[in-house]
């Protein structure tokens, strides 16, 4: 492939973000959401008026996804908290892992049914003490189901377009994983789907060709995986450490891309200032419509366990 072809990024908010994560559009708002997981803050762009707001968060956030009465689900160190951007308040609404305190909760996404998925990881980075979950709402709050275990740094998850894979990141090992995701939210058959032997699998996505894309931590680099694993051209962005994608705009066409100035040497961050900014790009594929995690009960969800041990 032609790399002069290749979308090129640029920088539409220099915020300068220490680890700049968990980017997610909301359709209702047309806008786009994400945080600073070092700097407690959560953060909201609207494209079209060029409007920038943020939050502090009480606790290292992990990821925001919209709910569909308004408000975000936001994941902080300990637990799933309510936000309402419109006061700025946070509510829990379920501890995670209490008997974990050095983990904490660090990517997530919402599937086509409505759950929500996210995994843990150890917050010291040198522990395999992280595991991945799933979260359905029920008449009595969130019912949280663990998956699958044994991760230092997780990272994903994403699921492909016709629901039926999710991909899910061992960062630290330079492994990106892949499970079959049965209708009732099951996972069976992990697998390895690709391996980075430059840099470090962070944040992914799924675009609606089924194409994943996956945000590479010290290789300055967006990397893209056919569904059945073929690498395509890598898209060069102007920071070392690339966190995650998501698909953003009316017609989901516009690819926003978050960063860190994180562990990103002096003389580096002398050839990119912009390090730990927001970007984005044109592309021609759109991504997934988002789904919100839903207020109430969904009817239609397979039920789960109320909650799983820590």
């Amino acid at each position: 492939m032609d790399t002069a072809a290749m979308p090129q990024p640029r920088c539409v908010w220099d915020i300068q973000a220490q680890l700049g994560e968990g980017p997610v559009w909301s359709a209702r708002e047309q806008a786009l959401y994400f945080v600073d997981i070092v700097g407690h803050a959560i953060h909201r762009f609207h494209p079209a008026t060029g409007a920038r707001s943020s939050w502090p968060t009480p606790k290292r956030p992990g990821f925001v996804v919209p709910v569909s009465d308004g408000t975000l689900m936001c994941g902080l160190k300990d637990g799933l908290y309510r936000f309402d951007p419109a006061s700025g308040d946070f509510r829990c609404e379920v501890a995670v892992e209490p008997g974990l305190p050095g983990n904490r909760i660090n990517d997530g996404c919402v599937d086509s049914m409505g759950r929500l998925w996210f995994g843990t990881m150890d917050d010291g980075e040198s522990t395999p003490t992280g595991a991945l979950y799933s979260v359905t709402r029920k008449p009595d709050g969130l019912c949280v189901q663990r998956h699958d275990e044994g991760y230092i740094v997780t990272n994903g998850p994403a699921i492909s377009p016709d629901g039926m894979k999710l991909y899910h990141n061992h960062s630290p090992a330079g492994i990106i994983y892949v499970f079959d995701l049965a209708a009732d939210g099951e996972l069976t058959n992990r697998r390895v789907f690709a391996r980075l032997a430059d840099g470090y699998p962070d944040g992914v996505v799924v675009d609606s060709a089924g194409v994943l894309w996956v945000g590479v931590w010290n290789g300055g680099r967006i990397e893209r995986f056919q569904p059945d694993g073929t690498r395509l051209e890598p898209i060069t962005v102007p920071a070392q450490n690339v966190t995650k994608v998501a698909f953003g705009g009316p017609d989901l066409r516009t690819v926003y891309i978050t960063t860190a100035r994180k562990n990103t040497p002096d003389g580096r961050l002398a050839t990119l200032p912009q390090a730990g900014g927001l970007f984005s790009m044109a592309v021609e594929v759109a991504g997934q419509a988002p789904t919100m995690f839903p207020a109430t009960e969904m009817a239609e969800m397979a039920a789960l366990p109320d909650i799983t041990k820590g």
